[in-house]
């Protein structure tokens, strides 16, 4: 017979990591572990939240198409599927569910770096300190509704966060890094025209007036394409004098 999720929750593994950027990974001490998608989704939408949440309200979000008795056998199963190593993924009580304590979580570690870029310049100004730490989608091939507002906003201080980079690269004469922040900042928004100001500027500064005018160019044929907006007045005026 299977064991009880209530004896399996007593067995914890030392190393609980769990990647939700560019795709579902979980790992128990250093061993990839697969879950059935149901249980996927119920340990990523507790690892987006903070605290522990009411079973009958994420059984709701989970399976929001079926009736409440059927969510909860739902989520009843998606548990029972935890066991093992991962059973240290999920704390459940009675009413509530969250997740372990002893995971890591990659989505919280690059909110933390990319709220200490914005928040503290000399984190910024570190040298071990690169664009590839924030790149990279949350779920890019998950639809679920509950992950639209997650995802968004994780993207939003992602790029926030590139574009400072940039920023304090720029003014250190580190053209390269500031290059990299700014083309890491437009793959996750591409048409961000501050992202594209920036980098224009850095051609610029490096001495590439050409990259620069292709840069400006490429934004506007987009921008019009796609949205029918015409380059803004100070990115016009950041051009004038190399498109003359």
């Amino acid at each position: 017979m299977p064991e009880s999720p209530r004896r399996t929750r007593r067995r914890r593994v030392s190393d609980v990591r769990l990647n939700l950027i560019d795709g579902f990974e979980l790992r128990c001490d250093g061993q990839t572990v697969r879950l059935p998608l149901g249980s996927q989704r119920l340990v990523a939408y507790l690892a987006l939240h903070g605290r522990p949440l009411l079973r009958i309200h994420v059984a709701g979000m989970l399976w929001n198409d079926a009736t409440e008795s059927r969510s909860c056998a739902n989520l009843r199963s998606a548990l029972w599927r935890l066991r093992g190593p991962s059973s240290a993924v999920v704390d459940a009580t009675p009413s509530h569910l969250g997740i372990g304590r002893e995971v890591t979580i990659d989505v919280r570690e690059v909110i933390a770096l990319a709220r200490g870029v914005l928040e503290d310049p000399a984190q910024a100004d570190a040298a071990d300190l690169d664009a590839s730490q924030l790149e990279g989608d949350l779920l890019p091939d998950w639809y679920d509704d509950w992950l639209t507002i997650e995802r968004e906003r994780l993207r939003q201080l992602r790029v926030h966060a590139l574009e400072e980079l940039a920023e304090r690269a720029l003014g250190q004469g580190r053209f390269g890094h500031a290059v990299d922040s700014c083309l890491a900042a437009i793959a996750a928004d591409p048409l961000r025209e501050s992202a594209h100001r920036v980098l224009i500027r850095a051609y610029m500064a490096e001495g590439n007036p050409s990259a620069s005018v292709r840069q400006y160019n490429e934004y506007c044929r987009r921008a019009r394409d796609e949205l029918g907006l015409a380059p803004s007045p100070q990115l016009r005026e950041l051009v004038a004098g190399l498109s003359a």
